[in-house]
């Protein structure tokens, strides 16, 4: 039997800030969840349910399969319990692969050498058994296995995603600094949107937020847009079931929302990547692109959304002194044109923050790259003055 066929545990892992999302997503597809880690999720299923969980998550980072668990005190017990795993019921003498892994163990100080001896392991196995070694090196797109050694506990894992999950596909184009398409996912599922009033998002830059909230909408899955997953270079993989759970998940998609979603940048060159970008995602009708400064968006009155703004963070020196003028003129656009809506800022800095003076309802925890980040939350009350507030 293959990987597709035995149920073993299925690792989820996500980052932390985003794990209660992503706990949401899997219970929504079905699955129990086992247990949980600050960043990984476990429960119970096969490499093809593995296959399911890589169509359609939008917030985790990867879904391992377990292989084997096991004891290692030093390097070379990881190679001898390495090599006693029957590997070519995974993958072939032919196949290539490559190994990550996260390493906690007195013994060695480098994770490169933990790998390596990992990596020995496997070579050895099969050329034991026909003479020749697989190919292995540093690519991502073929066979990847995930190696976690914490002082003597050894799990190693076969990483159904290949590329983490993280990446949705589509960027052709990233522009400045963007955002990451799953933390992207995730703050779009942590606003009130209810996915069928207007979603704004000036400053929109590459337009992540924008096209995460088009996919989101319209129910059009990662897995249509990726073409490459690492479980469909293993042992036992049939494209017909891939494709079959492709067409399982067509079924709910909306070619057409109730509302359009509008994006806006100052920078035409913004403009010009985020529509390549949505092109990709193949949600390009779905988006409402133009070139404008923030401050001449026009908030359509009387109706209901949500207005999500990602405004530089002023990380180099002598930035955060202009950027004050452009934060303190987001709360004068949530003041006057966001009345009835529900406004939200995503930074990276809160002293910058203070200069919006509107009163925040929430503020939520998000982590971009190694920066601290905030989503801040702002009910616009129609028919009431916003209150600035000192901070």
């Amino acid at each position: 039997m293959s990987a597709f066929d035995s149920p073993s545990t299925l690792l989820i892992t996500c980052a932390p800030d985003v794990k209660s999302i992503t706990e949401k997503e899997i219970t929504r597809l079905g699955y129990s969840i086992l247990d949980s880690t600050p960043s990984g999720i476990r429960l119970h299923g096969t490499a093809t349910d593995g296959m399911r969980l890589c169509l359609y998550l939008r917030t985790a980072s990867k879904v391992l399969y377990q292989v084997a668990t096991g004891s290692a005190h030093n390097p070379d017990q990881l190679y001898q319990w390495v090599n006693k795993i029957e590997w070519n019921t995974f993958f072939t003498i032919q196949d290539y692969f490559s190994i990550e892994s996260f390493i906690q163990n007195d013994t060695i100080r480098d994770s490169r050498f933990a790998n390596q001896k990992c990596k020995d392991g496997i070579v050895d196995y099969f050329s034991a058994l026909y003479g020749k070694r697989p190919n292995t090196g540093p690519e991502k797109d073929k066979i990847v296995l995930f190696l976690f050694w914490k002082q003597n506990d050894a799990v190693i894992y076969l990483d159904l995603s290949g590329e983490p999950l993280t990446k949705h596909g589509y960027r052709i184009h990233p522009w400045k600094a963007p955002m990451i398409e799953s933390l992207a996912a995730a703050v779009i599922q942590s606003t009130q949107w209810d996915q069928n009033s207007l979603f704004i998002n000036p400053m929109c830059g590459s337009g992540t937020l924008a096209i995460e909230a088009a996919l989101l909408s319209s129910g059009k899955t990662n897995g249509h847009i990726r073409r490459n997953f690492g479980f469909m270079h293993l042992k036992g993989y049939v494209a017909a079931q891939w494709y079959a759970l492709k067409d399982e998940a067509l079924k709910y998609i909306r070619l057409r929302i109730p509302f359009p979603i509008y994006a806006s940048d100052i920078a035409e060159e913004a403009i010009t990547a985020a529509k390549e970008n949505a092109k990709k995602a193949g949600v390009d009708h779905l988006i409402e692109f133009s070139v404008q400064d923030f401050k001449d968006v026009v908030v359509p009155r009387g109706k209901k959304g949500v207005i999500v703004l990602n405004p530089e963070y002023g990380e180099r020196l002598g930035e955060e002194e202009k950027l004050m003028t452009t934060y303190k003129e987001i709360g004068d656009f949530f003041k006057k044109k966001g009345s009835g809506y529900i406004g939200y800022v995503f930074t990276g800095n809160m002293d910058l923050a203070k200069h919006i003076g509107l009163r925040t309802s929430k503020k939520m925890i998000f982590h971009n790259a190694r920066i601290e980040c905030r989503l801040l939350e702002y009910e616009l009350y129609e028919g009431k003055k916003v209150v600035r507030v000192k901070e």
